[in-house]
């Protein structure tokens, strides 16, 4: 998800190029539909001029190689240095800053230090088919995480979702458990099936994971809960959010949530009535 302002940013350099993106089948939803961008299955078909590893692992060096690029692009903390002719040093010489930098800036320092002027960052983005208008305002809620120290406790959202003045949505995979929301809509569905109702979406509530970055993207209003991930290099990328963060997620309240869901509704109206 956070990779997609660095493609904003290197297709308003250099329009009209040939740009491709080698993704794991299961995140493949996240850049389709994305304007000039293909996804690439065979790297070496792709024939690209340049080729830049964005993620750091042994697979994605030995791709980078097999791409047989000219320009073979990593960060220098990579290891395999071998196989890159293009080391980008760390984001904060790049940006020129002396502190923790959020991961789309991490990302997107690359692209400057590769020769994109330096600008503002933009938010992530994503495509999906128009949704029809919903016949009720909704809130996305996802209540699973890829770990159970990332997961605030299934009965808290219960308790949050029952407080809402929008209609609770639950979303989640086949393998999650839904018993403690039976009583609301869930949705056990694909990415793209997450794309379209996030767009139609009205506020999105969730544990730190992707569907919160996704949320982000769509410009939702976020409350993202963080456990002992650092909050500062995942937090939700220019969307109005609240973060409620404590290494023990038990120990957020349902009135910390609820708070900061009243908030964000409320900022919203504000927002509304000064447009």
């Amino acid at each position: 998800m956070l990779t997609t302002p660095a493609i904003q940013l290197l297709q308003a350099h250099q329009p009209g190029i040939a740009l491709g993106v080698v993704v794991e089948p299961a995140f493949r939803a996240i850049y389709e539909g994305t304007p000039g961008l293909e996804i690439v299955d065979d790297v070496r078909r792709f024939r690209p001029d340049l080729t830049i590893n964005l993620h750091g692992g042994t697979r994605s060096a030995l791709m980078t190689m097999k791409s047989q690029a000219r320009w073979r692009a990593g960060f220098a903390h990579y290891s395999l240095r071998w196989i890159y002719n293009l080391h980008i040093p760390r984001a904060q010489e790049i940006l020129g800053v002396d502190r923790v930098v959020h991961t789309a800036e991490h990302v997107a320092s690359a692209m400057f230090w590769l020769g994109v002027p330096p600008t503002e960052i933009p938010r992530a983005k994503l495509f999906t088919d128009a949704a029809p208008a919903p016949a009720r305002p909704y809130a996305v809620i996802h209540p699973f995480a890829s770990a159970p120290e990332k997961q605030w406790p299934a009965a808290r959202f219960a308790e949050v979702a029952a407080g809402l003045d929008l209609e609770p949505v639950f979303i989640g995979t086949p393998a999650d458990d839904f018993a403690p929301f039976s009583q609301y809509r869930c949705v056990a569905g694909s990415l793209n099936e997450t794309k379209r109702l996030l767009a139609g979406a009205s506020l999105f509530i969730g544990n730190d994971s992707g569907p919160a970055h996704m949320a982000a993207a769509f410009g939702l209003p976020v409350v993202v809960l963080f456990g002992p991930s650092n909050e500062v290099v995942w937090a939700p990328w220019r969307t109005e959010s609240r973060v409620l963060k404590n290494s023990d997620l038990t120990a957020i309240p349902v009135t910390a949530v609820r708070e900061a869901v009243a908030d964000l509704r409320s900022a919203a109206v504000r927002q509304a009535g000064r447009a």
